[in-house]
């Protein structure tokens, strides 16, 4: 298992619902993320190739808009196990922690 990067994570995540374009990826994983991930479009489009390479991503469909390609990505099922099996491991990472913080005021 690899351990995922915050901005694959998350865009990974933003796609669990429906395929999405580059800046909806960006402002889906913003409001998931209650506005602490910003993903610049560098970062993003070098994480989907890097998706699309390893097969957690592929692209679903392309339309023409203003002249310019607008490629929609939707996550396989292969991205859909590693994202869940990430969350679980985050999970257990923070139960670590929460378990041993003690109760305020005892």
């Amino acid at each position: 298992m690899v351990k995922m990067t915050e901005a694959t994570y998350f865009i990974l995540v933003a796609l669990l619902q429906e395929p999405l374009h580059g800046y909806g990826i960006i402002k889906r994983a913003h409001e998931q993320s209650s506005g602490e991930v910003r993903l610049p479009v560098g970062t993003l489009y070098s994480a989907l190739d890097r998706l699309s390479e390893t097969g957690w991503v592929k692209v679903e469909r392309e339309e023409i808009v203003n002249g310019r390609p607008r490629r929609y990505y939707r996550i396989t099922d292969e991205g859909v196990t590693a994202v869940r099996a990430e969350a679980v491991r985050l999970q257990r990472a923070a139960f670590l922690v929460t378990r041993q913080i003690p109760v305020m005021g005892a």
